[in-house]
């Protein structure tokens, strides 16, 4: 699942490239004014268009609840600039398979030198806080790089619309004592600059943070890599 605006330079190459992995992709066009639907419909992608542009946590929103409605069982979501390399998809289904993890989350973490500096310090920050809170060292809480169990999503009290849905994503998860794992993943450079507003966006994370009160689950393990053929269900996804 692909949440856009405005995508539509790198849109159909990233949908042909994830369509070589996966037996469908879904695009949510939260309200682009370009030709980003028309095209992801051209390359094979199923589209749903947002009016307006409501924000990166409605365009999820959307996204899963179609998935659902379609009889998904899982997620992948990747950002529509096409700085998530569609080739890492497996590292993702993989760590699900070992770890039992409902929720993965690729760290972008071993190729920081690769994001730009301002968005490097603030997701260093973010993940520092939400890590002292989690009790576990959460070193990418940012990444929109992620394997979602679907029911498990669809249980959780998630209202932020904007781009902090990744951190409340997390700890939601966390809260409810939901197996989650990181797995590295490659940064690939953005051909166009980054949507989120410094101020603006890091205000409103500041103010959900504030919100956040109730302490999240305690420290689980960490794992990622490897395979488990006792979870059949991941092999058949991945081989349609």
């Amino acid at each position: 699942m692909i949440p856009c605006f405005n995508e539509s330079a790198g849109i159909v190459n990233l949908i042909r490239a994830v369509r070589q992995l996966l037996p469908m992709v879904l695009v949510v066009d939260d309200g682009s004014t370009d030709a980003t639907a028309t095209l992801a419909e051209k390359a094979g992608a199923v589209v749903v268009k947002h009016e307006f542009n409501f924000g990166k946590g409605s365009a999820l929103k959307t996204g899963f609840s179609r998935a659902l409605k379609q009889g998904c069982e899982w997620a992948v979501t990747l950002d529509g600039d096409g700085q998530h390399a569609p080739e890492d998809l497996p590292a993702l289904l993989r760590c699900a398979e070992k770890t039992g993890a409902l929720l993965v989350i690729g760290n972008r973490m071993n190729e920081t030198w690769k994001i730009p500096w301002l968005r490097r310090r603030v997701n260093h920050w973010m993940s520092r806080k939400l890590s002292r809170h989690a009790g576990r060292p959460l070193p990418d809480t940012q990444s929109g790089f992620r394997l979602i169990h679907l029911r498990t999503w669809a249980a959780l009290p998630l209202k932020t619309k904007h781009f902090e849905v990744e951190s409340e994503m997390l700890m939601a998860f966390l809260a409810a004592e939901h197996p989650v794992a990181f797995v590295p993943v490659q940064v690939i450079g953005q051909s166009r600059g980054s949507r989120i507003r410094p101020v603006t966006d890091s205000l409103r994370w500041w103010k959900w943070w504030r919100g956040l009160t109730q302490p999240a689950a305690p420290a689980v393990k960490i794992e990622s890599g490897g395979r488990n053929e006792s979870r059949p269900e991941y092999n058949r996804a991945f081989s349609r």
